[in-house]
């Protein structure tokens, strides 16, 4: 027997309603531009860690299909909106990743994104921190760097240790990985470094209030900017409360040449690993080469967001229909 009925009570989607209506009112009182993006494209992000939806489009009277994609997330478009002189922008929307449905996952989500000119990623913390009080109703949100983190679970500095030396943290820590894996990645610092941070570290990650984790590895920069320090730091944040990643933040990368080095080397990630090969998006690699402001951005999933601030246990729960049901 099939359920017609909403997986999430219609009290609880008032109060999700009432939630964005202060992420609205956030942002137009600091006078950022709200924006839409597609949630349909040609081309779409280059991560092995994330899959995207195909989508097949066929024009009325042909017969050749194109291979488009269900964003991931509203980022490079957003980018081109700021190549473009579009100033501060933000959006609410929908974002699609393939596979990922579960107690806090559902493969159609809704993200927040916000791009700040002229911040770098701690001034985008701040901000960040005041509207998660906001919704929180809290006073303050604790901060602690990558390396920080690491040094107060495992005692191991992260960015100056080696898959040695990380495996043996994992052992000491009892952790039971499929031996495949652990063979095949036997030398991904970035793999040991995440088996390390999931299973030891994120559960008990703000379990009071909401903490910011800053200054990832270089390795893990993302679409983030690499200082030159030693050892080289990645100016990338995440936020955590009750052991849930809320939002990942970067003061963004501006080189053109280094951000498409970056998408081949996924690329190339991609066919060692089997995985689907997918377009680059050279959209965004041309609004780069025109110019990138200074900026600071964040996605932050507004799904996650209303689940904890109403005390839910499931993204089922504050969401209309669930992927089962939809």
């Amino acid at each position: 027997m099939h359920s017609w009925q909403p997986t999430a009570t219609i009290e609880t989607l008032r109060a999700r309603a009432g939630i964005l209506k202060k992420i609205h009112d956030f942002f137009y009182e600091r006078g950022v531009l709200q924006v839409e993006t597609p949630l349909l494209s040609h081309a779409t992000v280059s991560d092995p860690y994330i899959d995207s939806m195909e989508v097949y489009f066929k024009k009325i009277g042909s017969l050749q299909e194109t291979i488009c994609y269900l964003q991931t997330s509203p980022e490079y478009a957003m980018k081109r909106l700021l190549a473009a002189e579009s100033g501060a922008i933000y959006q609410v929307t929908k974002s699609f990743r393939q596979g990922e449905v579960g107690q806090l996952h559902n493969p159609e989500f809704t993200m927040l994104e916000w791009y700040r000119l002229d911040y770098d990623h701690h001034q985008l913390m701040d901000e960040m921190a005041e509207l998660l009080c906001l919704i929180f109703n809290i006073n303050s949100i604790d901060r602690m760097s990558y390396r920080h983190i690491f040094l107060k679970y495992l005692n191991t500095d992260p960015l100056i240790s080696d898959c040695r030396e990380l495996i043996n943290c994992a052992k000491e820590n009892n952790l039971q990985l499929n031996t495949y894996d652990s063979q095949k990645e036997e030398n991904n610092k970035n793999f040991w470094l995440d088996v390390l941070f999931s299973h030891c570290i994120e559960p008990q990650l703000g379990l009071e209030k909401p903490i910011f984790i800053f200054d990832f590895p270089a390795a893990k920069a993302a679409l983030a900017k690499i200082r030159d320090e030693t050892p080289p730091v990645a100016s990338r944040f995440e936020v955590y409360f009750k052991g849930i990643e809320l939002a990942n933040g970067f003061h963004e990368l501006q080189d053109a040449k280094e951000q498409l080095r970056r998408f081949e080397n996924d690329l190339m990630l991609r066919k060692q690993y089997q995985l689907r090969k997918v377009p680059i998006d050279q959209h965004l690699i041309a609004a780069l080469t025109k110019g990138l402001p200074d900026c600071a951005g964040v996605a932050l999933g507004i799904d996650r967001l209303v689940l904890l601030a109403l005390g839910k246990k499931s993204i089922k729960e504050v969401i209309s229909f669930s992927f089962e049901v939809a």
